[in-house]
């Protein structure tokens, strides 16, 4: 069975009929966005602090256990670097750039009704 909590969230995102919808929606596409953005940092963030823990243990290591034990080649951290920094924060950018869409949306003088056909756009 589905979490109540994840029903009740896709029915807050679901696509306005009218247009007394439309602030409400932005509202709920806004936070949920906000929500992604703050996931992709946490990760990033967590790579990041592994990284620093795995490079610290490396250096610490003395000569003959450095030369034992190997190292990442830099062509391994060149690519985890794409795969877990660069990215993500390239779909972090894209989400800020989609929050400010709906937030001048939300904020502009335009009808509800012109707000709603604008809202296609989001999808």
């Amino acid at each position: 069975m589905a979490d109540p909590m994840t029903i009740w969230n896709e029915d807050r995102l679901r696509a306005p009929h009218k247009p007394a919808d439309v602030v409400p929606f932005l509202e709920a596409y806004i936070a949920k966005k906000e929500e992604e953005i703050a996931e992709i940092e946490q990760m990033v963030s967590r790579y990041e602090k592994r990284r620093l823990k795995e490079e610290r243990a490396y250096q610490a290591m003395s000569s003959l256990r450095k030369l034992l034990s190997g190292r990442k080649p830099a062509h391994h951290l060149a690519v985890e670097y794409i795969h877990y920094i660069k990215q993500p924060m390239e779909r972090a950018r894209l989400l800020r750039h989609e929050i400010e869409r709906a937030r001048a949306l939300r904020d502009s003088a335009v009808p509800e009704a012109a707000k709603l056909s604008e809202l296609e756009s989001f999808r």
